[in-house]
């Protein structure tokens, strides 16, 4: 029997990661182990939910005082690997579980293991006064996957071995081939950067990439930003990091847009800061 254990990380965002819980709960197949990391967040605890235990492994803030979030990641799937699961999702907390996600992941990943598959995700409108739909099923009546990225039907699947469509919402892998990839590259604290690199890696040691049409997920409404003005400064730090590994910076239509707003400046091939840093209260993105 497949095990599979999803992962998510958080910091705040409690009420999305009771939603997501629900979800994976009331799924056609749940997994047998769901892991919340928590990122310097002690409100964040061990509960259970229809029968569905969440556990919760905890970790403090990285250098600098950003959120550690390529850290939690590796953190996350290695516990879950310890306990014995076959397969790992990784979820973004903002992300309610389609019905057949797990399902779809645990088939797509046994059958065909040597590549990293991603999953559809749908962008939801603010949420309604009766809230989004507590049964998995009745969230495919909302499905409108985001465009800038591969979406197969239900029940398709597609190789894509563009690095840069790699993203982090919503991803699966076998224990094998996370050993082969060897996690996230945890230079990168704070937002932005860290799934690109993974992509990036995972070509560069020969695992392919792959979407899996029946692994739906659903992201929550909440506020942003365009561009993330309060992530500059992490997405300063970790496109050098990401240059000084790639020899290129990702995430340059963000800078092209600070740099329109007077934030940042091109200097001798690098991204500079113009203006002070920004003061703002951190969640997971």
């Amino acid at each position: 029997m497949t095990r599979v254990a999803v992962v998510t990380i958080a910091h705040g965002r409690h009420e999305h990661l009771a939603a997501q819980h629900r979800s994976l709960a009331r799924a056609a197949i749940r997994p047998e182990t769901y892991l919340a990391v928590a990122m310097d967040d002690p409100d964040i605890v061990a509960e259970e939910v229809d029968g569905l235990a969440r556990d919760v492994v905890a970790v403090g803030r990285g250098p600098r005082g950003g959120l550690p979030l390529a850290a939690a990641r590796n953190l996350g799937v290695e516990t879950a690997l310890d306990t014995g699961a076959d397969v790992v999702v990784l979820l973004d907390v903002d992300c309610l579980a389609g019905a057949g996600l797990v399902a779809s992941y645990a088939n797509v990943v046994t059958t065909r293991p040597h590549r990293i598959w991603s999953g559809p995700v749908t962008y939801l409108p603010p949420r309604p006064p009766d809230g989004y739909p507590a049964d998995p099923a009745a969230l495919a009546g909302w499905d409108d996957p985001h465009p800038a990225r591969p979406a197969p039907a239900p029940g398709e699947l597609l190789e894509s071995d563009d690095p840069d469509l790699f993203w982090s919402l919503s991803f699966a892998v076998g224990s094998r081939t996370w050993d082969r990839l060897g996690g996230f590259c945890e230079d990168y604290v704070g937002y932005g950067g860290e799934d690109t690199d993974l992509g990036r890696t995972a070509i560069a040691r020969g695992i392919g990439l792959g979407w899996v049409g029946g692994a739906r997920a659903y992201h929550q409404h909440h506020p942003v930003s365009s561009p993330p003005v309060e992530h500059l400064d992490d997405i300063l730090r970790n496109g050098r990091t990401f240059h000084e590994r790639w020899g290129e910076w990702p995430m340059t239509g963000w800078l092209e847009e600070f740099e329109r707003r007077g934030l940042v400046r091109r200097e001798d091939g690098h991204w500079i800061r113009e203006t002070p840093p920004i003061s703002v209260k951190e969640t997971t993105p």
